[in-house]
C-alpha cells in the first residue's frame, strides 16, 4: 500500500520557493526540527548557525499563522509534522580557468514546505501536566507570544507609514491651494492697478475735451488792407 502523497499529507502549511540554497543543506537543518513543538523548532532554528535557518523560521512562523488565522488552532497546540525540500530551478554561471578554459557553476535553488499539525487530546494533557509541574509556561507559550508581538509591531509600523503618507498627501494639496490662492491674489491686484490707472486717466481727458480752442489772431496787415478797402469803396460811391 503506497502512503501519502506529498501534497495530500494532513496538516496546515507554508512554501517558500526559489530559495538561493541547495536542497541538501536546507535538509540538514529540517532534519533537526522536525516532529518539535512550534516552540522547541523556534528556538532550535535561532540558535543555529545556518544561514538557512532564517527562511526556514519565517517559514515555519508563516505555517502558524496560517494555522492560527484559517484553521482555528493555537499556536500552543501545534507541532511540525513534515518538512521537506524539493529541488527548484539550477542557475548555470560559469568560472575562467588556465589555458582559456571555462569550468560550469551550478546554483542550486530550493523549495521548502513545512506542515503544521495539532496534537492530540492525550498528548495535550500530558503536555500541560508538564507545564504545570514545572511552574511555567512552555516554549511553545512564548514563542507564539514572541510572534504575536512581532506581528504588533509590523502592524503598527504599517499603519503608522500609512498615516505619514497621507498626511505627506495632504500637506502636498494644501500647498497646491496655497498657490492658487496666491494666483488670484496677484490677479485681484492686478485687476486692481488697472483700475486705479484707468481712473487717474479718465479726468485728464476729460479737462483737455473741455478747454476752448484759441482763436488765431487776426494779421495787422490784413486789417489794413480791409480798412484801405472799405475807404476805396466809399470813395467810389460819393
Amino acid at each position: 500500500m503506497t502512503g501519502l502523497k506529498t501534497n495530500e499529507r494532513p496538516g496546515t502549511r507554508a512554501v517558500v520557493k526559489y530559495v538561493r540554497v541547495s536542497p541538501s543543506k536546507a535538509r540538514a537543518v529540517l532534519d533537526l526540527v522536525r516532529g518539535e513543538s512550534y516552540g522547541r523548532a523556534s528556538e532550535i532554528l535561532a540558535f543555529s548557525e545556518r544561514s538557512v535557518s532564517e527562511v526556514i523560521g519565517k517559514c515555519l512562523d508563516s505555517a502558524v499563522a496560517n494555522a492560527e488565522n484559517n484553521d482555528g488552532i493555537a499556536a500552543e497546540e501545534l507541532f511540525v509534522s513534515a518538512c521537506y525540500a524539493d529541488e527548484g530551478p539550477t542557475l548555470k554561471r560559469w568560472r575562467p580557468r588556465a589555458r582559456g578554459r571555462a569550468t560550469q557553476i551550478l546554483k542550486r535553488t530550493s523549495h521548502i514546505t513545512i506542515i503544521v499539525s495539532r496534537y492530540d487530546d492525550a498528548t495535550l494533557a500530558d503536555l500541560r501536566e508538564r507545564e504545570e509541574a514545572k511552574g511555567r509556561a512552555g516554549s511553545s507559550a512564548h514563542a507564539a507570544e514572541a510572534r504575536r508581538q512581532r506581528v504588533e509591531r509590523s502592524r503598527a509600523a504599517a499603519e503608522e507609514a500609512a498615516a505619514a503618507e497621507e498626511a505627506a498627501a495632504h500637506d502636498h494639496e494644501g500647498h497646491d491651494h496655497d498657490h492658487d490662492h496666491g494666483d488670484e491674489a496677484v490677479e485681484s491686484v492686478a485687476t486692481d492697478v488697472t483700475d486705479e490707472a484707468t481712473a487717474e486717466e479718465a479726468p485728464a481727458e476729460e479737462l483737455v475735451a473741455e478747454e476752448p480752442v484759441a482763436e488765431e489772431p487776426v494779421a495787422e496787415e490784413q486789417v489794413a488792407e480791409e480798412q484801405v478797402a472799405e475807404e476805396q469803396d466809399e470813395e467810389e460811391s460819393n
